[in-house]
């Protein structure tokens, strides 16, 4: 089966902090960064600023990177990486208004949902965003008995969106890209090839994360662009 999640209410709290450097990372280390201090900043989060210690502004835009579920497989699973079934993918893409679709691996689903963002960059490359509580967060869940996915895919205010993870992030990218080409046969009866030609003129792939051991790569399909392309 599949689960719909969908992001009604996405409210960041009033505080929250990022860094960059200051430990041992496989990010920090290849750019010559993974000594200590870290460089820390702490913020005030107001409906649409982030302000640091400093006075420094940028401008939020909350989203949660973890929603999903444990995979059928025996012990302990950590909340760390992203999988097929969701977990810390860590997309910037998925805001208030968002429609993510999950396939469900175990009786029961076990969703959770968590690690608040104010604000990310994609690739999330520091290893935090700005990290914050979330003030108040509202979802809908919906159960498709009869829809059978394999990867999540989403319906974001920026399009469709398919999501690609692999410790390789040439196959994370291929990942999302085979999943970008069955939507698009899917929702719009284009055969694969057609749907390659057309992805190759307006799907973007982007870096989702590359901080979490699995790296994370999502494919854009903007809302309008295949509207009108048959007359």
């Amino acid at each position: 089966m599949t689960l719909e999640i969908r992001l009604k209410t996405l409210r960041a709290g009033k505080w929250g902090w990022s860094s960059g450097g200051g430990y041992v990372s496989k990010i920090n280390t290849r750019l010559g960064l993974d000594e200590p201090p870290e460089w820390i900043m702490r913020w005030k989060i107001n409906q649409n600023l982030a302000i640091n210690q400093w006075g420094q502004q940028v401008p939020i835009r909350p989203f949660l990177g973890n929603l999903g579920m444990p995979p059928d497989e025996p012990g302990k699973h950590s909340t760390f990486p992203p999988r097929f079934c969701g977990g810390n993918i860590d997309c910037k893409e998925l805001i208030e208004g968002s429609v993510l679709f999950l396939p469900i691996p175990i009786d029961g689903g076990l969703f959770s949902i968590g690690d608040g963002h104010a604000v990310q960059g994609d690739g999330e490359v520091a290893g935090p965003a700005l990290e914050c509580p979330m003030e108040r967060v509202e979802i809908e869940l919906i159960l498709h008995e009869q829809m059978h996915i394999s990867f999540p895919h989403a319906l974001a205010p920026v399009g469709w969106v398919t999501f690609g993870f692999h410790e390789d992030l040439n196959e994370a990218a291929m990942i999302a890209l085979d999943g970008m080409l069955d939507l698009m046969e899917d929702k719009f009866s284009v055969e694969r090839k057609e749907a390659l030609a057309w992805a190759t003129l307006g799907v973007d792939l982007r870096i989702t994360q590359l901080v979490n051991t699995v790296c994370g790569v999502h494919a854009i399909l903007p809302a309008k662009f295949m509207d009108g392309l048959y007359v």
